[in-house]
């Protein structure tokens, strides 16, 4: 990797392909979500060895409860033991967690780990890590919407003081750079109601290699592409 490589702060990434992933390997969808599970641990390494300071991932988006209940199920089961792995991980690499989404509809036991994960890695200052559960971009602007509302009609909050700085506030997202790269594996090439206020201006990048398979070498490609990009953020290029 280059040392001239500028690393973006943020990235922010859809890990797409686990089934398609596993299907061509003759397996079920599950042992893809596994695998694709410990390649969330093994990149969170890489991300913090190589400066990036933030890392995003949609794990279980708003539409995935419409998947075949056994599929859910073991994503459940699988989401029950990766946040006991995480807390350890988190310890050993002063992790700082924190989750994104509407948690009302998981089951208390989930939201129990992620209270004691959140409230264990609050203080750690490595690697600022954000996992999306039961998450949807338009239903975090409504939440916020609805949140922002409510300070108004409370008296706390006139419509005037209402900025951009201040509706990102109510955001699960308060307090967290807006995203500079966001990475989609698999080939597919649309963001799927992921983080639609905070990619406003983000640089994209698609591959086609699925989740599984994505290393730390497909990283440092993500990002070599990021520092070819011009980001004038509506300026002017320079000729």
């Amino acid at each position: 990797m280059s040392e001239e490589l500028k690393m973006p702060q943020h990235v922010a990434i859809i890990l797409d392909g686990n089934g398609r992933w596993a299907k061509a390997k003759g397996m079920p969808r599950n042992y893809g979500h596994v695998q694709g599970a410990k390649t969330v641990e093994t990149i969170c390494e890489e991300a913090y060895r190589m400066g990036i300071q933030y890392l995003t991932v949609y794990a279980f988006s708003t539409e995935n409860w419409n998947r075949p209940k056994d599929e859910v199920d073991a994503l459940m089961k699988l989401l029950r033991n990766y946040m006991k792995t995480c807390l350890q991980t988190a310890k050993k690499n002063r992790m700082c967690v924190r989750v994104l989404g509407e948690k009302s509809r998981l089951d208390e036991d989930i939201r129990s780990r992620i209270e004691e994960l959140e409230r264990a890695t609050k203080d750690n200052d490595g690697l600022h890590f954000q996992i999306a559960i039961n998450y949807g971009g338009r239903d975090e602007i409504l939440r916020a919407a609805r949140k922002l509302a409510g300070s108004i009609e409370a008296g706390e909050l006139t419509s005037g003081e209402i900025t951009e700085e201040k509706f990102g506030s109510f955001l699960d997202t308060a307090g967290i750079p807006d995203p500079d790269l966001l990475i989609r594996t698999c080939n597919e090439q649309r963001i799927s109601n992921f983080l639609l206020w905070q990619l406003a201006y983000t640089e994209f990048y698609f591959t086609p290699v699925p989740w599984p398979d994505f290393t730390k070498e497909e990283l440092i490609k993500a990002v070599e592409a990021y520092n070819h990009r011009d980001r004038r953020y509506g300026g002017v290029k320079e000729e």
